[in-house]
C-alpha cells in the first residue's frame, strides 16, 4: 500500500505569511513610483494602430461611389443583427447598390465579422471611439454617416488585405 505523502510542517514565520504580506507591499511601493500612463482624454486624444476596431464604416471610392454590391453578408453574419440592407439595381457595372444601408450602433458589438465576410472590402472598421447619442434614433446611422473616403481608411485596408 503507498505511503501518503505528509503535508510540511509550516514554521511560525511562515505560518503568519509575513514573507507573503512583504513581497505584496514591495510591489505596491514599485507600482507607486512607476511613471503614470493615464491619458488627460479630452485634452489628449487616442491615436489607435492600424489593427484597432472602432466603428463600421463603408468605404467610399474617389468617384464618390460606395463600394458597396448589397450582397447582404454582413447582415447575414452580424451576431446582432445590428445591419440592415436593401439592394436596388444601378447601370454601373457592379450592378446593384444598397439604397439602404442602416447600423444600429447601440446593437453593434464591434466584432468584426462585417469586415471579414465583405467581398469587395467595403465596409471595415474605422479608428472611431467617440459615440455620443442622445436618443435611440441618433444611434442608427445611415449611408449619409457611414460612408468614409478611401484615404481616410487607406492604413486599416492595407492591415486587412496584409492577412490575405
Amino acid at each position: 500500500m503507498p505511503e501518503k505523502k505528509r503535508k510540511k510542517d509550516l514554521s511560525f514565520w511562515e505560518s503568519l505569511y509575513i514573507t507573503e504580506i512583504i513581497k505584496g507591499l514591495v510591489l505596491t511601493f514599485k507600482n507607486i513610483i512607476r511613471p503614470k500612463v493615464t491619458m488627460e482624454y479630452p485634452e489628449e486624444k487616442f491615436i489607435p494602430p492600424a489593427s484597432y476596431r472602432g466603428r463600421p464604416v463603408l468605404v467610399q471610392e474617389e468617384n464618390g461611389i460606395e463600394r458597396c454590391v448589397a450582397c447582404g453578408l454582413c447582415s447575414r453574419v452580424c451576431p446582432s443583427l445590428a445591419i440592415e440592407v436593401q439592394a436596388s439595381e444601378t447601370e454601373l457595372e457592379k450592378e446593384r447598390f444598397p439604397i439602404k444601408f442602416e447600423i444600429n450602433m447601440l446593437r453593434c458589438i464591434f466584432c468584426g465579422f462585417c469586415e471579414e465576410v465583405c467581398p469587395e472590402e467595403a465596409i471595415v472598421m474605422s479608428k472611431d471611439y467617440e459615440l455620443i447619442f442622445t436618443n435611440r434614433e441618433d444611434a442608427i446611422f445611415g449611408k449619409d454617416k457611414l460612408l468614409k473616403p478611401i484615404n481616410q481608411l487607406q492604413d486599416r485596408l492595407d492591415f486587412i488585405r496584409s492577412f490575405k
